[in-house]
């Protein structure tokens, strides 16, 4: 079988991931995506895909994640083993859709906006 090549994102988080038929090996960076994501929460993240399918041990991926904070690389990566379970397998498209594991979450942080403190923080006024 040959390698799936896919993409997820959120927030500023970018997520490519190669699967491949396999033993259940996922690689983040480099590294065992145990260590790469400490909480168990992230870990879980990365695993919800496969517990959705229940093939969790068949597949191995090798993530590479850039931008973002810890949470939106898990969750990028979610996106793009979503993804990747879809073009192996169609079959897999409607419980994956289901859980909103195909939809891209657009919320981003908004931009600071001049003469403000944050984007829609206004400066302490002072009437005296």
């Amino acid at each position: 079988m040959e390698v799936i090549n896919k993409i997820g994102r959120r927030k500023t988080a970018v997520a490519r991931i190669y699967m491949k038929p396999g033993n259940g090996d996922i690689q983040v960076n480099g590294r065992d995506y145990k260590e790469y994501f400490p909480f168990e929460v992230h870990q879980i993240v990365v695993q919800q895909p496969f517990a959705t399918i229940n093939g969790g041990g068949s597949y191995d991926v090798k993530v590479n994640v850039r931008g973002g904070g810890i949470t939106g690389q898990a969750e990028a990566a979610r996106m793009a083993i979503s993804r990747a379970l879809v073009e192996y397998n169609g079959e897999f498209r409607p419980a994956l859709k289901k859980e909103g594991f195909l939809t891209r979450d657009p919320r981003m942080v908004e931009r600071k906006k001049y003469g403000r403190r944050k984007a829609r923080r206004r400066f302490q006024f002072s009437k005296r």
